[in-house]
């Protein structure tokens, strides 16, 4: 049996390290108070998520995009950031595949790449970039987009749980971890523009800022593409296109 090489790419060997020690340190949090069910995609799909860091991850960025946490058809499925399974397989072109959780909700299997479920926000992102570089490798010549938190929460209904709800030790707590590991993305990638997708990640990527990129790197928000927002529902991809346009991110 061949051994397998050494990663010789040293920023997606940071970036899968620190990603690891994420999810080594957030094991320690005890969220049972607030969900009924936390799912973190950095440990059953890890395989999926090291691919995408693997192939996308090759130095630094000019754009480092910022979503939230996962969403239960995308990231939750993929381990992928924004990661709907159509643009995933067929875009991204990722093979991994998820394996399971320790626990699975009932409402909330996990299909990995054989989900029919699609994720809005996932194809609205992925579906612009798509629009706007045509293939994978001409967006990520210098871009690159990232989650802030990897886990995903849920109650006994399956509801979807966000962070920026919880009480204010819990997610001190969890910001602290998250916010150290952010800080470590940016280290690496040296983002000349980090681009918040919604006001929660713009406050996450302002705290985390390392102190010597702050003059350096500009923090800006563009409009989430949740179905839930009603401006996101009429023109999304317009609206972040004017955004970043005249941002002078593109």
């Amino acid at each position: 049996m061949k051994s397998k090489k050494p990663l010789s790419n040293v920023y997606a060997k940071r970036l899968i390290d620190l990603a690891k020690e994420l999810s080594f340190k957030l094991k320690a949090i005890d969220f049972s108070s607030v969900a009924f069910c936390v799912y973190d995609p950095l440990q059953y799909a890890f395989e999926p998520h090291t691919e995408y860091l693997k192939k996308y991850v090759h130095g630094p960025v000019r754009i480092l995009y910022l979503g939230m946490n996962p969403g239960p058809w995308g990231m939750v499925q993929t381990g992928i950031p924004f990661g709907e399974v159509a643009a995933v397989r067929d875009w991204l072109q990722i093979e991994s595949c998820a394996s399971q959780p320790s626990y699975v909700h009932p409402k909330r299997p996990i299909q990995g790449l054989q989900c029919t479920r699609s994720e809005v926000s996932g194809k609205r992102l992925w579906g612009l970039f798509h629009d706007r570089y045509g293939d994978a490798k001409s967006f990520f010549k210098d871009q690159f987009v990232g989650n802030y938190c990897p886990l995903a929460f849920m109650d006994e209904q399956a509801r979807n749980l966000t962070p920026d709800k919880f009480p204010i030790a819990l997610r001190t707590q969890l910001e602290s971890i998250c916010d150290e590991h952010l800080k470590g993305v940016i280290a690496t990638l040296k983002p000349e523009f980090l681009v918040a997708i919604g006001a929660f990640a713009e406050a996450c990527g302002r705290r985390a800022m390392p102190k010597e990129l702050k003059d350096s790197t500009k923090v800006l928000r563009v409009l989430h593409p949740s179905p839930a927002s009603p401006a996101a529902n009429r023109d999304w991809s317009g609206s972040v296109t004017k955004t970043l346009e005249d941002s002078g991110v593109w």
